[in-house]
């Protein structure tokens, strides 16, 4: 017997249409449900008044919320404390994650196992990273007692590192950065391995060699991993929150409070619903923008 042909549906008709939306709808529904429609009612909500009683009509107050937005004195200082860890961020987890693939882009015995290393710090849950850090930072924990070690004969006294409002934020940073160092990484590392060899070939014969040759090549070449990690790892530090929460809850003297963390503080903490509604549609329109950004670098300068 002949073998049966699979059944073929002409661009465009309806039949395969009709295929395509029912294995979508699963999808769409979910997505639906977890972010069109919240993200809808939060819309709806910021120009409202919303009581502690959830059954309680919503009161439509107009631009009101938007008006104490821009005369929030914290608002602008969670700002900056974002902008800071967005600076504080950016330029070591890509400079790191890039040094890093060029550190394991070369065939070497157990290679595999030092690229497995580095990427081990992805693997582990952020609220387990958050607590351990948590605990080497501690007055009487390791890190101190490492110091207290090596500075005993100059009567060392622990440092709070979360307890210092200048200390606190970089340490927050750190924890960052230990997670996302690996992730970047492989990134990286995709975009190096798809780097011809004979390009590095000539250019030892032109004489560009050792940092030379990654200035030549390795970075014009990945100029669009550059813009991706950049946009990405910024979005991330945009919305840093866990680290936050379960390292300093803010403080001390909201040195580490950040944009994400005061809408959390204003919904649950304060109870304003509808100004934490307000200053997450604000933080909406930043993180669209660097979005914005991606794309517009992505469409002129596409990935390998």
């Amino acid at each position: 017997m002949p073998e049966s042909q699979p059944t073929r549906f002409p661009a465009g008709s309806g039949a395969g249409s009709g295929s395509a939306w029912g294995f979508l709808a699963p999808a769409l529904l979910l997505l639906a449900i977890s972010v069109l429609i919240p993200a809808a009612m939060a819309l709806v909500i910021s120009f409202s008044r919303t009581g502690l009683d959830v059954g309680e009509p919503l009161q439509f107050i107009g631009l009101a919320n938007f008006r104490r937005l821009l005369a929030d004195p914290m608002l602008l200082k969670v700002s900056g404390t974002t902008f800071l860890y967005l600076i504080g961020v950016v330029p070591p987890i890509l400079l790191g994650s890039l040094a890093l693939a060029v550190l394991v882009n070369r065939q070497l015995p157990a290679i595999a196992w030092f690229r497995a290393a580095f990427y081990t710090p992805v693997l582990v849950s952020l609220v387990v990273a958050a607590i351990a850090f948590r605990w080497l930072y501690a007055e009487n924990g390791l890190i101190n007692g490492w110091l207290a070690a090596l500075f005993a004969a100059t009567g060392f006294r622990p440092i709070g590192f979360l307890t210092n409002p200048v200390l606190a934020l970089p340490a927050v940073m750190l924890v960052t950065l230990w997670k996302g160092l690996g992730y970047y990484m492989v990134i990286f590392l995709g975009g190096l391995q798809g780097i011809s060899p004979e390009l590095y070939e000539a250019a030892a014969l032109d004489g560009s060699t050792g940092l030379r040759r990654h200035l030549d090549i390795t970075l014009p070449l990945l100029r669009p991993y550059i813009t991706l990690v950049t946009v990405i790892s910024a979005i991330g530090a945009t919305k840093v929150f866990e680290e936050v929460f379960l390292m300093t809850q803010g403080g001390p003297a909201d040195s580490t409070r950040t944009l994400v963390y005061y809408v959390y503080d204003q919904a649950f903490s304060e109870l304003e619903i509808s100004y934490a509604c307000t200053v997450g549609l604000a933080l909406f329109l930043i993180v669209l923008l660097l979005s914005l950004i991606r794309f517009l670098f992505a469409a002129d300068q596409p990935l390998a």
